[in-house]
C-alpha cells in the first residue's frame, strides 16, 4: 500500500477516532438516582404554585427507613444534591408564614413523625453541609402506611383549604400540609 495513501486516507480517521474517544472519556455516567421534578398547579393549564426538584432513590434494603435511612438523623429528602422546593406564592408552612422563594427542604425520619425543615442555604450537597442557624421554618408531621413504593417520590393532594405535599418510599408516607391564601379572597377599596 502507497504511505502517501494511507496517510491521506486514514490519518483523519484515526483523528477522528481519537477525538470522539477523548470527547466522550468527559462525560459521567448516569445516575443511580436521578433528579425529577413535581408541580402543584391548580390546573393542568395553570402557573405553578409549588415546584420541587430531587433526587429519587431506590430502595436497596429490604428496609427503607430506620435502616438504609436512620431514624433521628437530618435526611436529604432524596439523593444527591438537597431537594429544593420553590413556592410561588407566600405559604403557612406548620406555625410560620413563609415567604414565597426557594428552599432547602430537609427532613428527620422518626419511626411514629417526621420533622419537616424549609431552610434557606441552597446549591449544597446532601445534608452534609446542614446549619440549623438557616432554618426558616419547621413542623413535625405524623407517619402513616401505604402501598410500597420501590423508588422515593413526592407528589402533591388536595385536602379542603390547604395543599399536602406527600412524601413516599417503601411503605411510608408522610403528607405535609401548606396552606395559601386563595384567590379573589383580597378585597380592594378601589
Amino acid at each position: 500500500m502507497n504511505r502517501r495513501y494511507f496517510s491521506t486516507v486514514f490519518s483523519p480517521i484515526l483523528f477522528l477516532f481519537i477525538a470522539t474517544s477523548s470527547f466522550a472519556q468527559g462525560y459521567v455516567e448516569l445516575d443511580e438516582a436521578p433528579h425529577d421534578i413535581a408541580y402543584y398547579r391548580e390546573s393542568k393549564i395553570s402557573p405553578p404554585i409549588i415546584k420541587v426538584l430531587y433526587g429519587r432513590p431506590k430502595k436497596q434494603d429490604e428496609v427503607v427507613f430506620g435502616k438504609e435511612i436512620p431514624y433521628d438523623k437530618i435526611w436529604r429528602t432524596g439523593a444527591n444534591e438537597a431537594t429544593e422546593v420553590k413556592f410561588y406564592k407566600d405559604v403557612q408552612f406548620g406555625e410560620m408564614k413563609v415567604p414565597a422563594g426557594t428552599y432547602v427542604l430537609l427532613t428527620i425520619p422518626h419511626k411514629d413523625e417526621w420533622e419537616i425543615i424549609l431552610n434557606s442555604q441552597l446549591d449544597v450537597w446532601g445534608a452534609f453541609q446542614y446549619n440549623p442557624s438557616y432554618d426558616v421554618a419547621k413542623m413535625t408531621v405524623p407517619v402513616s402506611k401505604g402501598e410500597p413504593l420501590e423508588t422515593f417520590s413526592i407528589d402533591f393532594n388536595e385536602k379542603q383549604d390547604n395543599v399536602q405535599m406527600v412524601l413516599g418510599w417503601d411503605q411510608t408516607r408522610v403528607k405535609v400540609p401548606l396552606q395559601f391564601e386563595k384567590q379573589g379572597t383580597i378585597v380592594s377599596n378601589h
